[in-house]
């Protein structure tokens, strides 16, 4: 047991570490590395509700650069995206989810490394967060879709970030009622959400610190190595299921 919550909290301090520093990246870095410890339905539940109140910190702390619109666009795309996602963690075996979980860290790393963006407006901005609803309900992970749609509005600093916290809240509390719904959200889970909230806090401070004096982009190389290393990790862990 000491080793499974020493294990939480350091993989919720290096995902929050990974989110400080580039804007995204705390379900991709986290939810392979849980999987590890409690498979891969109780660590999409757990992320999510981690991430979700990570999230919802930092939307209140910068809500004054939230642009409203698009926020509520890309959550009300994700809504009905969501269904599909609970039907896959419902349906699947925990191999199959964590095969699944794996080959979606390493796709998303691969364009995200390659700086692949979407056509500029509203229509892709919707099936943005269509396909991230349907992630984050399956697989945790919801960011890359809606990261590339806001890269392609060209949102400023300040309102990029913002309004990425502020879609990830959104979309982290209607998954977890989803989980709710399907007899995903144990006891289990909600302690092992309540044992990660002191990493999640320490990753935060520490790399939000290091984002402020440092080159960010250096910063961002090592996000992705991270999350490949994670995603192979997860998918030598389902072969040798």
């Amino acid at each position: 047991m000491t080793t499974l919550v020493a294990g939480v909290v350091v993989i919720a301090a290096l995902a929050a570490f990974a989110q400080a520093l580039s804007g995204f990246g705390f379900a991709l870095v986290a939810v392979p590395l849980l999987t590890l410890l409690v498979g891969p339905q109780t660590a999409v539940t757990v992320v999510t509700a981690l991430g979700g109140l990570l999230a919802l910190a930092i939307a209140v702390h910068q809500r004054r650069h939230v642009e409203g619109r698009t926020a509520v666009l890309v959550t009300g795309a994700g809504l009905v995206g969501m269904p599909l996602g609970l039907l896959a963690i419902t349906a699947l075996s925990a191999r199959s989810l964590s095969v699944l979980i794996a080959c979606v860290v390493l796709a998303f790393t691969l364009l995200l490394g390659r700086g692949v963006t979407l056509r500029r407006g509203a229509g892709p901005a919707a099936a943005a967060g269509f396909v991230s609803g349907a992630l984050l309900t399956s697989t945790g992970m919801n960011g890359p879709p809606v990261v590339a749609a806001f890269q392609a509005m060209k949102l400023e600093p300040r309102e990029f970030r913002a309004t990425l916290q502020a879609t990830f809240c959104a979309g982290d509390a209607l998954a977890v009622l989803g989980f709710i719904a399907v007899g995903r959200l144990t006891a289990d889970s909600l302690l092992l959400t309540a044992v990660g909230l002191p990493g999640m806090a320490v990753g935060w401070w520490l790399g939000d610190r290091i984002f402020a004096r440092t080159d960010p982009q250096r910063f961002r190389r090592i996000v992705l190595a991270v999350l490949v290393a994670s995603a192979c990790t997860a998918l030598i862990q389902a072969a040798l299921a």
